[in-house]
């Protein structure tokens, strides 16, 4: 079983991420090899989950005119512009992979065209130990993910748009059509 120790994750050069931001990278890696291992995928999928596990949070600790200035057209949220940027920034160093791209821009918000690594990403993302609100169910939830990928996105998804409904944050139209394509199967 990995461990945060054991985990060695290739940071690009350009990325400003904290060191606390660092430690939930390294339990969102550690729960995606878990699934990997438990869902016997390939080697060249679990190694382009984990370049978009390093990737997703590579400049959440940037400033926000950096964040603006690498991704003008996403959303007027501030603390989701790390995806899109961190995805702008990784396309101009040379990756290609669009599920990579796809999973890191909308890890936060949900995506209705994600290839696997990107419903991997967006799971262990909220799921991950570490988090201050996890739970029981989310024990449950992540126990499941292996055997029913889809059907612990909904419930994840269901768990995150409610979230924000309770706060009072209106939705956004990706959140809204990942959530569509969830329900209509």
């Amino acid at each position: 079983m990995a461990t945060q120790e054991s985990v060695t994750l290739d940071y690009p050069r350009w990325a400003q991420i904290s060191q606390r931001r660092r430690a939930h990278v390294a339990r969102v890696a550690i729960l995606c090899l878990e699934w990997a291992d438990a869902m016997n995928v390939s080697a060249t999928e679990r190694a382009r989950w984990l370049k978009a596990v390093t990737l997703h949070d590579a400049l959440k600790s940037a400033p926000a005119e950096l964040l603006r200035e690498l991704a003008p057209d996403a959303w007027p949220v501030k603390k989701l512009l790390h995806g899109p940027a961190a995805a702008t920034r990784a396309a101009r160093d040379g990756v290609r992979d669009r599920g990579i791209l796809d999973a890191v821009r909308y890890h936060s918000v949900g995506y209705a065209e994600w290839e696997l690594v990107g419903q991997i990403l967006y799971l262990a993302d909220y799921l991950e130990p570490g988090r201050s609100f996890h739970t029981v169910e989310h024990e449950s939830l992540t126990a499941a993910v292996p055997s029913d990928v889809i059907g612990t996105l909904r419930s994840v998804a269901a768990l995150r748009v409610a979230g924000t409904m309770a706060a009072g944050r209106p939705l956004l139209a990706e959140t809204v059509e990942f959530w569509n394509s969830l329900v209509r199967g």
